[in-house]
Parts: C-alpha cells; structure tokens; sequence
C-alpha cells in the first residue's frame, strides 16, 4: 500500500489485490481519503493473509512412487492411458475421408456393383457352345425268318453343330457391356460424390461445434473474472446487492451456453461416427481442422469449365449416349440371319452304296427372317438414343445451375465475413472491453455490461456460424464442380 500526497487537500492512492487485477488511481481529499485508506488497508491485509497462508503440501501420488519409494510403472502407464483417451488424437479431413471411403458400408456395396459389371463383360464376349449329338438306328429288335442279328445293321452316328454370328454380334455385345461397367463406374463416383459431400458437411458441423464450444468456455472465464472484480466492488460498497445479484444471475445464460455446446459437439460426434461406420467411443474420437476462410476465390466461368470436365454424373450420362447407339447397332446386327454349320460321321449307313461302311456328312442351316427381323428392338433402340440424348443436355444444364448457385453462396457468406474479420471483431472487443473498464469505474450502467457482453457474444457467434456456412457452401461448390476446388 503506497501512499503519494499530489496537493495539499488530495491524496492518491494505489493499491492492487494479490497481483491479480491491474493498478487502480482514487483520487479523494479530506475525511473521504481517511476512509479510503482505512478500507484499502484492510482489504490488503486480508488479502496479504490469503496469499501468506501456509499451503498444505500436495498428496504424495501412487503413481509416482510405491511402497519403500520405489517407482510405480502399471499405475504410470495407467495414468498415460488415461491421459491419451481423455486427449484423443484429433483426425484430419484427408484421414477421415480415408476412413469412409474403406468403412462405409454404401459405398462398399455399390463397388461390388462395378465388379458385377466387369464379369459380365465376360458374359458378353462368350462365344456360342457347339452342340454335340449322338444318333443309333438300324438295332434289330426281333428274329425275322429265323433270323436275329440284332446290331448287323445298328448306325452310329455323332453329330457336331455350331452356331456362326454374323454382323458382329459379339463384339457388340462386348462393347455395350463394357460400355455397362463405365457408366457403373462413373455413377459409383457420383454416389462418392454426394457421400462425400455429406460427410463433409458433418465434419465442418464438427469444427464448428468444437469452436462454439471453445467460445463459450472463454466466455465463461471471462465472465467468471468480471464477476470476482464485482465482488470485490460490492465488498467495498461500491455497488449494490441487486446490482452484484443481476450480474451474477447472467452467468446462468453462460452455463447453459456451454452445455449446450458440449452436447451439440458429441451429437456432431456421432452422426460423424455413424457415415464412418466406426465403432469408436464418442470420448476417444476427435476431429482437426483449419476453421476459417479464404478470401480468394476463382471465376465462375474457370469452375463450370472444371465441372464439364470431371462431374461424373454428365460423364455417365455422356457414357449412356454411346452405349445406346452401340445398343441400336447390335439390334440391326441381331436382325441378320446367323447360320449353324453341321457335320457328322455315321458307321455302318444303310445307303444304296454297299461299299459305304463309313459315312461323314456336312449340313447348313439358315434362318429365314420373313417376319421376325428385329424390329421392334430397333425402333426401341432408336427411341433410347434420343432419350438419352435429351438426358444428357438436361444434366448439362444441371451442372451449369449448380456451379452458379454454389457459387453466388460463397461469394455472398464472403461478403458478409470480409467486414468480420476487418472491423466487426475488433469492433465489439473493443466495445465490451471499454464499457467493462467503464463499468468497473463507475462510469457505465449495469445494463450497458450486459448489453455490452450479449453484444459481443452475438457478434462472435455470427461469425463463427458464418464460417460454418462459407465451409458448408464452399463444399457446395466442390459437389456442384465435381473435385475438392475449395479445401
């Protein structure tokens, strides 16, 4: 406690409560700073008294040393367990979209699908079986004029037939299987796509969660610190019971912010656990990541063009174009007639030629196409060709609408983030700090406090919501374009 005389009739005094809050100047004269000095020196004496205070020693912990003071390594190792899983090592976005695209389950089964479509270009490129028969005639079943030779005239005869394709058939089919297995490839990147789009939502939904929650604790503290400040004003009698009541009411407000964010960060958790199909505990699982923005952000045009280029829904789209007129030439080609080549070797014949005892024979058979000739499945196909045509340009035009809409909502979250991070920010710190050193002088209102530190809560917590939602469209944009543009 130091006192300096600055006139005859004034005294400035300083004083300071066990370090922990900044100097204060009361200036005062006459019987007035008697009084202060009296106040003032007690206080300091209770506080000195605090601080002088022997302290009991700490507890001697098990895990440091165990019986005779030897070291106690299973308790140790049991406390560095414990730490790990109470401080879960935090998962980037590139680990985690490792661990969706190996553990989700839908994006597994849709995999097999394209192998499905891969074995069935096998299906397509076999090439017809021959067939193979065997013929027996000529067996003589009863004695005719005392006569019973039974297999004297038996005729065996195998046969060999094949059917030969014309027009290309099978490489045709082979072209539209194959044709089959990119369009299923292109359509299980498109549902990666939209998987992917999802889980990023919910891991931005997390980072957001665990900002808020950082947000609100800081709050807490703060507000814990204002109030202690008040406590001492109130012990002096510099405010009033219903003044120090009301500010310690608000504090309700601040715990129920952070419960609050505490559970909306474990339900993020979870619904993020839940698309990783991962098993893990809620407390040992944890996410990392930048939470903020960029302000630099490409033309619309230099998006739409990498959207033509990599969206894999216009790709399969273009894909069923082709398979489609690949479908049309193989129904005009399974309208043409496909001969089957026939040959067979007979012993013992019964022919007119005495000498023949061995026989082979040669056999073509055609088709004659007077009605069917394929042609409800050409006209089918020709309809399938426009069809598809007509889908293409309608995703085409799907994609230029989705570039432009994605677009114009990161650039309007920007506009609103760019004066955060220039002024707003600043803006109400410096408003909640002036009005609190205000406040603690005597020079603001209760309510300004409040006011002041609802002010600046709000303004935190808009922008913190507005990131969330620039992250939130900037993953808009990479689902309209096609590929990560925007990390």
């Amino acid at each position: 406690m130091i006192a300096q005389k600055s006139s005859p009739d004034q005294v400035e005094l300083r004083h300071a409560f066990g370090g922990r809050f900044k100097g204060r100047r009361v200036t005062c004269s006459g019987r007035c700073c008697n009084v202060a000095l009296l106040l003032l020196l007690s206080v300091g004496i209770q506080a000195s008294a605090q601080i002088d205070a022997p302290q009991p020693p700490p507890p001697r912990s098990l895990g440091q040393t165990g019986i005779a003071g030897l070291p106690n390594q299973p308790m140790q190792s049991a406390k560095e367990a414990q730490a790990a899983a109470s401080n879960p090592v935090g998962l980037s976005w590139d680990e985690i979209k490792r661990r969706f695209e190996a553990q989700n389950p839908t994006l597994r089964a849709d995999a097999i699908n394209v192998e499905e479509m891969k074995a069935e270009e096998i299906t397509a490129y076999l090439r017809p079986n021959p067939q193979f028969a065997l013929n027996t005639d000529g067996t003589q079943l009863a004695p005719y004029r005392g006569y019973w030779r039974p297999t004297a005239g038996t005729q065996v005869s195998p046969n060999f037939s094949y059917l030969h394709e014309r027009e290309g058939k099978r490489e045709l089919r082979f072209a539209s299987a194959k044709q089959g297995t990119q369009i299923a490839a292109s359509q299980h990147a498109d549902l990666e796509r939209n998987l992917l789009f999802n889980l990023r939502s919910q891991f931005v939904s997390t980072l957001q969660a665990k900002a808020v929650l950082a947000l609100t604790k800081e709050e807490l503290d703060y507000y814990d610190h204002l109030i202690s400040i008040s406590r001492l004003r109130f012990q002096k009698g510099d405010i009033a019971q219903i003044d120090f009541d009301r500010i310690e009411l608000q504090r309700v407000q601040y715990e129920s912010d952070l419960e609050a964010a505490i559970v909306n960060l474990r339900q993020a958790k979870i619904m993020l656990l839940q698309l990783l199909d991962d098993k893990t505990p809620v407390e040992r699982f944890d996410v990392k990541g930048d939470f903020d923005f960029s302000d630099q952000l490409q033309s619309v045009e230099a998006f739409q063009q990498i959207a033509l280029a990599t969206r894999p829904d216009l790709m399969a789209s273009y894909q069923s174009v082709q398979q489609a007129l690949t479908n049309h030439r193989l129904a005009v080609a399974n309208g043409s007639t496909d001969p089957t080549y026939g040959t067979w070797f007979t012993y013992n014949p019964s022919f007119n030629n005495l000498y023949d005892h061995v026989a082979l024979g040669l056999s073509v058979s055609i088709p004659l196409r007077i009605f069917d000739r394929n042609q409800g499945e050409k006209a089918r196909t020709q309809l399938d060709i426009a069809k598809n045509q007509r889908q293409e340009d309608a995703v085409n035009a799907q994609v230029f609408s989705d570039v432009d809409s994605a677009y114009v909502q990161v650039e309007s979250t920007l506009n609103l983030l760019r004066p955060y991070k220039a002024k707003y920010l600043d803006q109400a710190t410096r408003v909640r700090d002036t009005v609190t050193y205000a406040y603690q002088r005597g020079g603001a209102s209760l309510l300004d406090l409040l006011n002041a530190q609802s002010d600046f809560r709000n303004v935190e917590l808009a922008y913190l919501q507005l990131i969330g939602t620039y992250l939130t469209a900037a993953g808009q944009l990479n689902l309209a374009v096609g590929r990560e543009v925007i990390q």
